[in-house]
């Protein structure tokens, strides 16, 4: 039995492809049927006209190989190969967003015709206009094509997937980097690619026919009716819903997530993003086939329903929450590290708020620590020197002299407002509870380790000393930032707990301890729950709004603001426990504020 399981919990019970079933009578078409279903959509009139606007990173080799073989008379226009710019100006204009650092760029605000040619795209439209059969215009971009076209298909995937291929040699969109650093390559789509991306297809959700999951291999794409996505993210804005976990392993990396959650045979596994929308998917399952979509495409669809109007109103259509998990038993400290203040934040990386987070422990041995804040008697001048000798190698960082250790047990809640020095020591799994933004950490110390690829893991010790808050000592640590917990309420089988964040963090976390059923309300904001304690749990409409729902320790759920009143009560291999969950939702967004 593993040394790190709950009791009452079995391994693998933590459901690591969660679906949200849609009626059967939807249509699907799968592989060879997908194409031939595209290519008899071509011909069923006469000459015909399609656009399949693509997500940059879809495999348009494969989407044109499947399209010839399935339409072997249409004819076939690669949209960026005929009409976006020259690589050399597509470069120019994005350059002073991506900047010379590994991770940081400015966030762009281009959109996807500021990449083409109006000329080059009214030169296809006038190729299109004179074919005599049918034609497909394909790509990222091809909506942009002056044309009406008789049925429009969106390929769409996920961030996290894309990630995953530039990490198997596919480069950025049009850019000749295949063997480049890959946090170069994220920082690329993730301050402009990405942005652009979704500013495109949020413009095409009204006009698509036919959307095509483009995650897998094109051979065997999945390929559903514009309702039917319509539907599918109708259905997920109303219920409660879990989005596809993925994890990562790392050089700190521990064994927890290996044996509770049975994730995979890694040597160990770092991280996982358990609810991160931008990153994440949604599967659809319609019949025995199951569909991916990227999680953003609900947030950019239903941003009322599910964040709810004043937390819209706050943050546009933006999911502003984060659960993720560092692992690291058996493994190693994080990297010393500080994120930036909002003004910092806005100023030099354009982004509208900045990562404010916290460590929730759901595991710790009996010696974990977590480092916090700076002690007493730290000299800035003096560890910033300490910091920059370790940086060149001249000597190692002697963290424990600057900065605070506080023990951390299963349960404790450590807030980690912006420009806190902190880190997770090893021994530890940290539920962490934050804000949405999640590359801006600016490592000062890491071990003395390399990253997985056998490069040193980038520091910034220049952004770090710009926004470390030096009066963070002891007192003010161990005051206001651990274990904030103070009773709200409690009923029948019930307590419920503040335990965070901080005044400075926009996150309100509640913890409830329950043995029979608690009545919750998301108040008309989103709320983000995990079960933290115990087996099993199911989540319920007083008025049969949606089908009960079942969570299992560890997992990560998304109730909507358009839920409102649900209940929580062990079911399962959960009664007769005493369980608990956390519930993040955004402080002064409820209605009865």
């Amino acid at each position: 039995m593993s040394t790190f399981l709950p009791p009452g919990v079995t391994p693998g019970q933590y459901d690591k492809t969660p679906v949200i079933d849609l009626p059967p009578e939807h249509p699907v078409w799968v592989g060879r049927g997908a194409w031939e279903h595209l290519a008899s959509l071509l011909t069923a009139a006469g000459a015909s006209t399609m656009a399949v606007d693509t997500y940059p990173g879809s495999d348009l080799d494969g989407l044109r190989r499947e399209l010839t073989v399935a339409a072997p008379d249409a004819l076939l226009i690669d949209v960026e190969a005929a009409a976006a710019l020259p690589n050399a100006l597509i470069e120019e204009r994005i350059a002073g967003n991506l900047t010379d650092d590994r991770v940081f760029g400015v966030l762009g605000h281009q959109v996807l015709a500021d990449l083409y040619d109006p000329e080059r795209l009214a030169a296809v439209a006038e190729r299109v206009r004179d074919a005599d059969g049918p034609v497909v215009v394909y790509g990222w971009g091809a909506t942009l094509v002056p044309v009406d076209f008789t049925t429009v298909v969106l390929a769409d995937l996920a961030r996290w997937e894309i990630q995953r291929r530039q990490r198997a040699g596919a480069p950025n969109w049009r850019a000749d980097n295949g063997d480049e650093d890959q946090l170069r390559k994220v920082k690329r789509g993730y301050f402009v690619e990405w942005r652009i991306a979704d500013r495109h297809k949020r413009t095409l959700f009204d006009r698509i026919d036919l959307l095509l999951d483009a995650n897998g291999t094109m051979a065997d794409a999945k390929l559903i009716e514009g309702r039917t996505f319509s539907a599918g993210l109708e259905t997920a804005s109303r219920r409660p819903f879990r989005v596809v976990p993925f994890f990562d392993p790392g050089v700190w990396g521990g064994q927890w997530m290996k044996e509770i959650l049975e994730v995979g045979d890694a040597d160990n596994y770092a991280w996982c993003f358990d609810c991160v929308p931008e990153e994440n998917s949604l599967l659809f399952r319609i019949g025995e086939t199951v569909v991916e979509l990227p999680a953003l495409d609900l947030v950019f669809r239903h941003p009322r329903e599910l964040l709810g109007r004043k937390t819209h109103a706050r943050f546009g259509a933006e999911f502003p929450i984060r659960f993720d998990f560092l692992d690291t038993m058996s493994g190693g400290n994080l990297s010393l590290q500080v994120h930036p203040l909002t003004d910092y934040m806005q100023n030099t990386f354009g982004m509208p708020y900045t990562q404010d987070e916290s460590y929730y422990l759901l595991d710790a041995t009996d010696d974990a620590v977590v480092y916090l804040g700076l002690r007493d008697d730290a000299d800035p001048e003096a560890m910033q020197a300490a910091l920059r000798a370790a940086s060149s190698g001249a000597a190692p960082f002697a963290a424990e002299e600057y900065v605070n250790t506080f023990p951390a047990a299963k349960h404790d809640h450590f807030l980690i407002p912006a420009g806190t020095v902190h880190c997770s020591g090893a021994d530890s799994m940290v539920l962490e509870i934050s804000a949405t933004p999640y590359i801006f950490t600016f490592k000062m110390w890491d071990w003395g380790r390399v990253g997985l690829d056998g490069v040193p893991r980038p520091v910034h010790l220049d952004h770090a000393f710009a926004n470390i808050q030096w009066d963070r000592r002891t007192d003010y640590a161990r005051d206001e930032l651990v274990n904030q917990v103070t009773e709200v309420a409690r009923g029948d089988g019930w307590v419920e707990e503040r335990t965070g964040l901080h005044e400075l963090e926009f996150i309100e976390v509640r913890r409830h301890w329950f043995e029979g059923t608690v009545p919750h309300d998301t108040d008309g904001t989103v709320n983000v729950l995990n079960l933290v304690e115990g087996a099993e749990a199911v989540v319920e409409s007083p008025d049969g709004a949606f089908e009960p729902f079942v969570v299992h320790y560890a997992e990560t759920f998304i109730v909507p603001a358009s839920v409102g009143r649900y209940t929580i009560r062990p079911c399962g291999g959960g009664e007769g426990q005493r369980l608990g969950t956390v519930k993040a939702s955004v402080r002064g967004t409820g209605l009865s504020d």
